[in-house]
């Protein structure tokens, strides 16, 4: 299933889902007026193609050649280039060699190396039984490690240290992403172990370090939960055809309260 086909198929995917917990109304906003793709993005998707599908890379990706479009030549080179992107996103010639350095920096981690042998990007759709919400997600990677099936997700970092991603984790709602992940295989396969899930974290600066961190059983359940709320709130939005904002579905007050910092000075 190409990218494409992905976005278009029914369900709702972790990204989305993850934007109900700033509120409704935002989460709807956001699915009728798509932002467009920042370089960060545009970057990550590229490193992902090269390191995960790297014979489909010059399908979707071009790389842009370093021209002065303020000269002449320039613009000639420019407009040449232009006239063959044929729908393809482009990239800068750095932005190119360093994801090509970081996908070899990935070949020399043995363990790195061994999960991204499995399957690659493989689209999974269920319905939620407590909802009915259909629901989809897209693997960068499924493989077994010593007999257990495992997810593996790749992401690239400004820090790769353990104790930064695992902040980012909770931050970014990657906690929620390892839990539908591992749903969409036992609902779809029925299997009645839940599989492990491993990020797979990469610098984008050199040395491009490599992390590999598990999720743990207790960081699954905090996604479980938070899966729980949010799709609760979605099928909740979709009944009533309210999308509330801050203020919460009955539209009461919010409290003010002191912050920590406050709270922690009173007490001494």
């Amino acid at each position: 299933m190409t990218e494409r086909e992905y976005n278009a198929a029914e369900g709702v995917r972790r990204s989305d889902l993850w934007r109900i917990g700033e509120s409704p109304e935002r989460y709807k906003w956001f699915l009728d007026h798509p932002e467009p793709e920042t370089p960060a993005l545009v970057f990550g998707a590229a490193a992902h193609k090269l390191i995960l599908e790297p014979d489909g890379f010059d399908e979707e990706y071009i790389v842009a050649p370093n021209v002065d479009r303020r000269t002449k030549a320039g613009k000639e080179e420019w407009e040449r280039f232009t006239a063959r992107v044929e729908g393809k996103q482009i990239i800068t010639t750095d932005d190119y060699l360093t994801i090509c350095d970081m996908a070899d920096k990935i070949k020399t981690v043995p363990y790195a190396a061994k999960l991204l042998k499995g399957e690659h990007e493989i689209a999974f759709f269920w319905t939620d039984a407590d909802t009915g919400e259909k629901c989809k997600v897209k693997l960068d990677c499924l493989t077994d490690v010593d007999g257990k099936l495992t997810v593996v997700d790749y992401k690239t970092a400004a820090s790769a240290k353990t104790e930064v991603f695992n902040s980012k984790i909770f931050i970014l709602g990657y906690h929620l992403q390892a839990f539908m992940y591992t749903e969409a295989i036992m609902q779809e396969t029925g299997a009645t172990e839940r599989p492990d899930f491993i990020f797979i974290v990469q610098e984008k600066k050199a040395p491009y370090s490599v992390n590999l961190i598990r999720v743990t059983d207790d960081v699954m359940t905090a996604g479980m939960d938070v899966f729980r709320e949010y799709i609760g709130i979605l099928h909740q939005c979709k009944e009533t055809g309210y999308w509330y904002g801050y203020t919460g579905p009955f539209g009461e007050p919010n409290e003010a309260f002191l912050p920590g910092w406050m709270s922690l000075g009173e007490e001494e």
